[in-house]
């Protein structure tokens, strides 16, 4: 009797495992073309840090977001990004204001949600995940002592694709990333806060 039963869940589990695999099999053979690369032009605005000393602000500044994605199944993909722009750091310390002039290198890696909708050539998405930012000084406005940083960042956002053609198209997206305001090292510029940077974008993408 006891066997009979546990024949019975193995069998039982089986055949789920079996359907999920048929399911998940069926579900990437409708991704026709799963790869796609996409270049789009971006305006980063980072949310001021002023209600303190020090404080922050930074300057807002336009980039580059180069990104390769690719879709597991109608429902989800994968995505990594990387994004570059130059703006400014400014603080107010206890010492007076300084700014320094840096580099900004984004790279984060997502898990997409593919949302299916009743409309033409449109495929909407949403997303989350994580990364890392990099805050490079470079020669202009030197403050001493300061030193490149990375700062580890969580990524969330949501676009649409618009195909033009089977394998070109037009992207538009919103990010949001969350990190810990940069202090290059320094404890005089050291906010112990975390910042948000809103990042909405524009440009094309090429499927294959």
């Amino acid at each position: 009797m006891n066997r009979s039963i546990i024949s019975n869940k193995a069998l039982g589990l089986i055949a789920v495992i079996a359907a999920v695999a048929v399911s998940a099999t069926t579900a990437l053979a409708q991704v026709e073309q799963p790869s796609q690369i996409s270049i789009q032009g971006t305006a980063l605005i980072t949310k001021s840090s002023k209600d303190q000393i020090p404080s922050n602000d930074a300057t807002k500044s336009g980039g580059l977001l180069v990104g390769y994605s690719y879709q597991f199944s109608r429902w989800f993909g994968a995505e990594a990004n990387y994004g570059y722009t130059r703006n400014s750091q400014n603080f107010i310390t206890l010492g007076g204001p300084s700014s320094l002039q840096a580099d900004f290198h984004e790279v984060t890696g997502a898990l997409v949600a593919h949302i299916p909708v009743n409309v033409r050539s449109v495929r909407p998405y949403v997303l989350g995940g994580g990364g890392a930012l990099v805050f490079d000084p470079t020669e202009k406005f030197i403050v001493t002592g300061a030193e490149r940083q990375t700062r580890g960042a969580f990524v969330y956002g949501g676009g649409a694709d618009f195909d033009i053609t089977k394998n070109f198209g037009v992207r538009a997206e919103y990010r949001g990333l969350v990190y810990k305001v940069p202090d290059f090292g320094l404890d005089r510029l050291s906010l112990d806060k975390f910042s948000h940077l809103a990042q909405p974008s524009v440009g094309f993408f090429v499927r294959f």
